[in-house]
């Protein structure tokens, strides 16, 4: 199995203020993309992420408020789903330590590259929505070809 790994710092004092920008819908409409649809604040809830170029619907499996969020991809592209997306967060000093993970891809094919560098983009967002009040979610993150 293969993996994206990444690690964010993001300038604050709040962890919970990280926790519900990974957890709530509107939170998540702004970092991650604005047509969100429902909640991540109970295991089971399912959030649905549509882009241009299609979707994802996430079922949140784990929240330890406020240190971890985890999903499992219920439907989306076909080398998503049963992946898992967690988010463990860590105070450190003026910081809160994003550590993501996209976990048990099959293969590292060209797709899974493309979704790595997406990944960074979007962490960016959040780190720019907390630290600045504005994220750069899709339609207007940063594209970096023809996938988006």
């Amino acid at each position: 199995m293969a993996n994206i790994l990444h690690r964010v710092g993001i300038k604050t004092s709040s962890i919970d203020e990280v926790y519900r920008a990974l957890t709530t819908q509107d939170g998540l409409a702004d970092w991650w993309t604005t047509d969100t649809k429902g909640e991540g604040t109970q295991v089971g809830n399912i959030i649905a992420f549509r882009f241009g170029a299609g979707g994802f619907d996430m079922k949140v499996r784990k929240l330890n408020a406020p240190d971890l969020v985890e999903w499992e991809v219920a439907d989306g592209p076909e080398e998503w789903i049963g992946t898992i997306i967690n988010f463990e967060l860590k105070q450190d000093g003026d910081y809160v330590i994003v550590l993501f993970r996209h976990l048990n891809w099959k293969e590292p094919i060209e797709f899974m590259h493309h979704c790595s560098t997406k990944w960074a983009i979007f962490l960016m967002s959040l780190k720019s929505l907390i630290e600045t009040g504005k994220g750069k979610p899709n339609p207007i993150d940063i594209k970096i070809d023809n996938w988006n």
